[in-house]
């Protein structure tokens, strides 16, 4: 045995540890706000921040605490304050948009959620059902405002040629996976003349998405609750997305069949998804791949599975999925990666 090397590699088992820790740390500090507010004071005490934040002293101090020996803010001894650095405050922080990385470290908690059940189904096969993720569709929802709705409009909208004078002027227009419907609630306030459809497998985000439709007083949209193996929308429709639904669906194969048999003969599918490959070697050296295979392991595989599907994964690859899309009887399929979004690709289809 190399001992250099097996030193070096519980040394990097040791800052593994270290960094998943502070994975929870961040979590809490995006969720309570922490970050937003350190990044306004700049400098200050547990006690100025516990304060100015609303939040009870001793636990800031002990978080604080966490960041310090984690060099995500600094500490100073003499005067005894902390000091956020904007260099890291432009990736941990709301105001930053799609820079914020803070909120991908919820998705250890919601993964941590179902430890155990994944664990049985290491020994007993099987998949674990949406409704045991808590928090899933809340951090999804917010995951989709940074990710797709900020850019929408300009970026994700204009990969279509004339589709926004076509919103503009009124089509039929269908989401797949729609979750807390925030994308089409979108699209149904820019583009009142269109009419908007969200599909999706679970009650609770759809009753989000009704409240927020309520509150809104906007007539143009509707949810409904289906499971897209079986169901068949009236009607055809102009415009059809699915943004990261897909390749966690039982059956992506008969899902993307009824897109094709829903869309009418000038449409277009948008269909936003994981760029990665089907195939490991390529993915060794993808920047997000322990957690991409982490995330498939603990959910994409197993909501799959639980629904008797075929479980195909996160990183089911583009090539499975320009395979799959023209199985379903689609000719034209073009690749599109944007700037804003270094974990997906979007597919521009047509048949």
């Amino acid at each position: 045995m190399d001992s250099a090397k097996a030193e070096g590699f519980a040394e990097s088992l040791v800052d593994l540890i270290n960094k998943g820790a502070l994975a929870v740390m961040i979590s809490i500090g995006h969720q309570t706000g922490l970050f937003d507010r350190m990044a306004e004071l700049k400098k200050f005490t547990s006690q100025s921040l516990a304060d100015y934040s609303g939040l009870n002293e001793r636990y800031v101090r002990e978080w604080l605490k966490a960041m310090a020996a984690g060099k995500i803010i600094e500490w100073s001894s003499e005067p005894a304050e902390f000091y956020f650095p904007s260099e890291h405050a432009a990736f941990l922080t709301r105001k930053h948009g799609s820079d914020n990385m803070a909120l991908y470290t919820q998705y250890i908690q919601v993964l941590a959620s179902v430890e155990q059940s994944i664990l049985s189904c290491f020994y007993q096969g099987g998949g674990v059902p949406y409704s045991a993720y808590e928090r899933f569709h809340e951090v999804m929802a917010e995951d989709s405002r940074q990710t797709i709705l900020a850019p929408l409009l300009d970026q994700i909208l204009p990969l279509i040629p004339d589709l926004t004078q076509k919103l503009a002027t009124g089509i039929e227009v269908m989401d797949i996976g729609c979750g807390r419907g925030k994308s089409m609630i979108k699209l149904a306030e820019n583009f009142p003349n269109s009419r908007f459809m969200g599909i999706d497998l679970c009650a609770e985000p759809l009753e989000s998405a009704r409240e927020e439709v309520r509150r809104k007083n906007l007539t143009n949209i509707q949810f409904k609750q289906a499971d897209l193996t079986a169901f068949r929308p009236a009607g055809k429709f102009e415009l059809i997305t699915a943004f990261d639904a897909v390749h966690d669906q039982a059956r992506p194969d008969l899902v993307l069949r009824t897109v094709y048999e829903s869309l009418n003969d000038e449409g277009h599918f948008l269909m936003q998804d994981i760029d990665g490959s089907e195939h490991l070697e390529k993915n060794l050296e993808h920047p997000f791949s322990p957690l991409l295979y982490t995330i498939s392991t603990m959910h994409c595989m197993s909501v799959s599975l639980a629904q008797g599907g075929l479980g195909l994964g996160t990183l089911w690859g583009v090539e499975m999925a320009n395979r799959m899309l023209r199985e379903a009887g689609f000719t034209q399929i073009r690749e599109n990666r944007l700037p804003h979004d270094p974990m997906n690709c979007y597919f521009i289809v047509r048949k």
